[in-house]
């Protein structure tokens, strides 16, 4: 018996995948980003997994917000396998020479003078103080300032014309303006937005960025050096910068989630199983820096092991209670593409501050429209 395994090109996994499972193609099981869960169960694409997980009986063992993460409408489609969180990091020596305390990093307002002092002291030598984001993933760096302020990118809503109760979008409220106005109190300090891709991870490894939002990948690119050595280089503060420090922060989560295409069955639950089985999955999450779902390994032996050898792992664990994920739902990715415009408008020199509760509304109308309601009817 083997196991045939084949890795598709990120840019064209989705469409692979829909490609793949639409024709009947036999694949015994399939690796899902988060984001793509609802759509294809609301496609017919997954197994419904509920009664093989209530027989197995260890949904308890997850962090809820990840296990929650694999339903759609109730029921379970995909098991959440490893996660990532996005935090702060900095290069210390730079913030030494501007003659910033990284403490000053945690709030808005200490953010935005730090940045502006950066950018004086560094931007001469060809360094950046710090950036914002221009890519497709724009909105994911956004979403955790939503979030920390209360607001959320979708809420369920009585009323919808054809399905009852359904998903209404919510970022245009008044947390969402708030939240935007950061963005753009950074693009008035001097923040530039940056739309090369992978500048979050070579630009600030090459150490032309001095402060960054980035993913727990980050380490990886220091990959060879002794975690202490990276930790007196780097440092990192496990939180997005918030309003006050009154406020609790947030963070997004990522991660991949293992599911079984509508037409294979027990065998495939068998090997996934065994796959997430804490002394089987452990040392491959170990080994490759990625953050567990399972609260047995977050909490055990993985986190002793691996705090001690990867670097701010149990900083980077420490984000996970109040981290945040993205809606299970069919129109997510639209979704996200009206919130990623509506952040370029603020990006573009002919916006300004009182534009962002315009640009969010006709961002929301938008998304209400590909959500089914019909607005005139129902209000926001």
């Amino acid at each position: 018996m083997f196991l045939e395994y084949q890795e598709l090109p990120t840019n064209d996994t989705r469409n692979e995948f829909l490609r793949l499972m639409s024709n009947g193609t036999a694949i015994d099981f399939v690796s899902v980003d988060q984001i793509w869960l609802g759509e294809f169960a609301s496609k017919g694409l997954l197994s419904n997994l509920t009664s093989s997980v209530d027989s197995w009986g260890r949904a308890p063992d997850w962090y809820q917000q990840h296990w929650d993460g694999g339903s759609y409408n109730g029921t379970v489609y995909g098991i959440w396998t490893w996660t990532d969180v996005r935090g702060l990091w900095y290069w210390k020596d730079l913030l030494q020479q501007a003659q910033i305390d990284a403490e000053d990093l945690k709030t808005w307002k200490g953010y935005i003078e730090s940045a502006q002092k950066l950018n004086q002291q560094l931007n001469p030598k060809g360094v950046n103080g710090t950036i914002l984001f221009d890519t497709y993933y724009s909105q994911d760096l956004w979403f955790p300032y939503l979030w920390m302020l209360g607001g959320d990118i979708v809420r369920l809503k009585d009323g919808h014309p054809t399905k009852g109760t359904y998903w209404f979008p919510t970022y245009n409220s008044t947390e969402g303006i708030q939240a935007l106005g950061f963005i753009k109190d950074q693009i008035d300090a001097g923040v530039k937005p940056d739309s090369l891709p992978a500048s979050d991870r070579l630009e600030f490894a090459q150490k032309k960025i001095a402060a960054i939002i980035g993913g727990s990948w980050m380490p990886g690119f220091f990959a060879g050096q002794k975690s202490a050595d990276i930790e007196n280089m780097i440092g990192f503060i496990p939180l997005f910068p918030v309003p006050s420090l009154d406020n609790q922060s947030s963070t997004l989560m990522g991660g991949w989630k293992l599911a079984i295409p509508a037409s294979q069955k027990a065998l495939a639950w068998e090997l996934i199983e065994a796959i997430l089985e804490p002394d089987i999955l452990g040392p491959w999450i170990q080994q490759y820096g990625y953050l567990p779902t399972q609260i047995p390994l977050g909490q055990g032996l993985i986190l002793n092991q691996s705090a001690a050898e990867l670097p701010y792992y149990d900083s980077l664990i420490s984000m996970i209670p109040f981290g945040n994920i993205r809606p299970s739902m069919p129109e997510y990715p639209i979704i996200a593409g009206h919130i990623n415009e509506a952040i370029d408008q603020v990006y573009s020199s002919n916006s300004n501050k009182s534009s962002i509760e315009t640009i969010l509304n006709e961002a929301a109308i938008k998304s209400a429209h590909a959500l089914g309601w019909l607005l005139g009817q129902h209000g926001s």
